[in-house]
This record gives C-alpha cells, structure tokens and sequence, in this order.
C-alpha cells in the first residue's frame, strides 16, 4: 500500500511515525525547502503527550520542554479567580509540557528521518492538486524554491494533513473561506525570571477587554535561571480586520490594551515590551463539515477541523487523528474502508471541540466571574461563584476535548 502524506508539520510526520511504529510505510511531502524552530509556545496535554509517549518520545519532550504544574486564572485587575494542578499533578499518567512549537516540530522531524529514513521525507514540494482514478490516485507538486513543475507521484491513499489552509480541502470546498470573528492575537517569547511557580500556565482576562495567556517554554537560561517566558495577547473588537500571518507584530496595535497591567506578581507591559519578536496571527477556524474523505483522500489535523488555539486541543486532536488512522489501516485489508471508518470516528468529537472553543473555551472561567462581577473588582471570588462550580466548567471542557482523566485512562 502506497500512503502518500500531504503536508510534514505535527499531524503529518506524528501519523508518518503511528503508521511507521505499526509496520507500515509512507512518503511525506512538506512545503518548504529546509524545516526550521519557527512560531512560538505550544502545551501538549495529557491527551497529546499520551499519542507521543507511545512513540518513545516523552522523555525526549520533557528534556526539551517545562512540565506544568499548575494552570492559574485571573481578572484584568489581576485578581485571582481559580487553579487547578495539571498534567501528573493532577494524577496523570503523563505530564503537560511546554515547549517552542519549533522544537516540538523539529523533534518529530529528526525521529521521522531515523525511523522512516531520508528517502521517505520529501521538503521543496508543494501540493497543487490530487487526481483520482479507479487504479489510485496522483500528486502533482511544484517545487516551493523555484516554482518548477515536479514528476507526479502515484499513491493508493492520500492524506491530506497540509493546515488551516490546505491545498487539498480547497478541491473539495472551493468556495470556503476561514471563519474570523473579530479576534486578532499577538504572541512572542521573552526572557524572563520565573512567574509564581515557574511551572504555571496563566490565564488573565477575557477577549472583550484584553486577554492574555502565559506560560515558560525553556528553563534557567542563564545564570540567575531566568526562563524564556511565551505569551499571547487576545482581544475582539467588532470593526477589526483579520491580522496577516505574514506580518511582523506592532507594539502599538495591543500594547495599550494592557498598559495597566501590573501586578503584584507581574508586570504585563514589560513582558510585553521585551520581546525580540512579535508575531501577528487571526484567531481563525473553519465551519465544521459533514465530509472529509473522498474516495481515496481524507484530511487530518488543521486540513481537517482547524479550531481556535484554545485550551492547546489543536495539536492533540491532529495526532489522536494519526494515530486513529495508521489503526484502521492496519486492522482493515481495503484502505478506501479504513478512511471511511476514520472519518467516522473522528469528525463528530472534532466538531464538537470546534464548536466549543468559540463559545466555552477554558477561559470561560474568567468571562463568567466577569459576568457575576459586572466586569469589575471584586472582594473575595467566593463571594460570587464557588470553586467547585469553576471545577465543573473546567472538568466539562476537558471531557468535551478527551482529556479527562477517564477518557485518558480508556485508550
């Protein structure tokens, strides 16, 4: 069987190594020329670092990463609302990491050449299209450096794992167009001396009024153990255009939104300000749809259900999505089969995450304190809705996105 992989990012090379580890072989074509340590921070959650320990790859993350100990909501005004331990803490089997999605994306890229060998992995090639026949089907590619026109390559399978704006998917839903709802984000990653347990990922505010997410990536590098510290800022405004992916990020267009953001414990403008790099992104997903395989192509990962960067599902998901996959193509003698039962399995859960990272995210927690509170300081959170309420919304996301600890304990 022939498998040819669309796309050599996470969910691409994480399904290239699930298929590898089950005896089965694949060629991944990536986009560009030489794979790079880009973007910024990523949390692998239970769920995820579950998939990748059983690849024999936990010890090499936690080597590269920080494990979570705690996850920290707070107001505006910097008041504390409600934590929870996280990941092993919390009585997992596995821990929550976090890293640079740069290394993260390199890892896989390295274990991916020793296990699947050179040969298997194809940079410099840009999918244009996929034909089909009875007999298989074929990739035509251009080469991303030059634009030149490359040698069609024949495939039983192909799967589609190529992002928010896959090439494939646009064969299938040409006239779709990314959903944006107004939210742009900044993100960069700044030195730093640790934030109240050093192992804390932070959650302050809400996207009506300024919201950032906090957490470290690298620890103590340098001598007074200063860490390298990821942030992003979040903030909806009903006029805004969508920011460009492509576009360095401008102090000005956010840094006034937090300018009073100082704490006790943190000042938000100075993380802000110290920053080498900023990057611009929209907070953009897709509509979920009722198909993504057809005939002897299906989509995984971002090509398949991109979803808002809320609660780190985005990653998980896509691996889960591999692993799910490379499964039924070993258990199932006709692969067209195995993509029907993939779809099956996957598209319902995924669209369901979909749906709730718009409208309750995790950070619901702090819109709903804002919602008792009137958006305003209050005396003690007690006073206006208890821990084990917060409890529930924070367990009812978890079970919605797979990663309770049942669900987790199932697979």
């Amino acid at each position: 069987m022939k498998i040819a992989v669309v796309g050599g990012g996470i969910a691409g090379l994480s399904f290239a190594l699930a298929l590898q580890q089950r005896g089965l072989s694949c060629d991944v074509f990536e986009t560009v020329p030489q794979v790079r340590e880009l973007g910024v921070g990523i949390t692998l959650l239970p769920h995820a670092m579950r998939e990748l320990a059983a690849l024999g790859l936990q010890d090499r993350l936690e080597a590269i990463g920080i494990e979570n100990l705690e996850s920290v909501f707070f107001n505006r005004f910097g008041q504390f609302i409600y934590k929870e331990p996280r990941g092993r803490h919390a009585g997992y089997a596995t821990p929550e990491i976090g890293l640079h999605r740069g290394k993260l994306h390199r890892l896989l890229y390295e274990v991916a050449l020793e296990r699947l060998g050179a040969l298997a992995i194809h940079t410099d090639h840009r999918c244009m299209r996929v034909d089909q026949d009875g007999a298989g089907a074929t990739l035509h590619f251009v080469q991303s450096s030059t634009g030149a026109q490359l040698a069609p390559v024949r495939a039983d399978v192909v799967i589609a794992c190529d992002g928010v704006n896959s090439s494939v998917r646009r064969q299938f839903y040409p006239a779709e167009k990314v959903a944006f709802a107004g939210i742009n984000t900044w993100r960069g990653v700044t030195r730093h001396k640790p934030i109240l347990t050093g192992k804390s990922y932070l959650r302050i505010g809400s996207i009506e009024t300024g919201k950032m997410v906090i957490y470290p990536i690298v620890d103590s590098v340098d001598a007074e153990a200063t860490q390298l510290i990821n942030w992003v800022a979040e903030i909806r405004r009903d006029d805004a255009s969508m920011n460009d992916w492509n576009h360095q990020g401008n102090l000005g267009d956010f840094l006034p939104i937090f300018k009073e953001w100082r704490f006790p414990w943190l000042d938000v403008p100075a993380l802000i300000s110290g920053a080498e790099q900023i990057l611009e992104y929209p907070m953009v997903d897709r509509d979920p749809v009722p198909q993504w395989t057809f005939g002897r192509v299906t989509l995984m990962g971002d090509a398949a259900h991109p979803m808002y960067p809320r609660g780190s599902n985005g990653s998980a998901q896509a691996i889960i999505d591999g692993r799910t996959l490379a499964e039924l193509l070993v258990q199932n003698s006709d692969p067209l089969a195995a993509l029907q039962a993939y779809e099956a399995l996957r598209l319902e859960p995924t669209a369901r995450i979909v749906l709730t990272n718009r409208s309750v995210p995790p950070d619901f927690i702090i819109m709903k304190a804002d919602e008792l509170s009137g958006g305003k300081p209050f005396d003690n959170i007690d006073d206006l809705i208890s821990q084990d309420e917060l409890r529930r919304i924070s367990e009812n996301y978890k079970k919605i996105a797979g990663f309770s600890l049942d669900a987790t304990r199932e697979v």
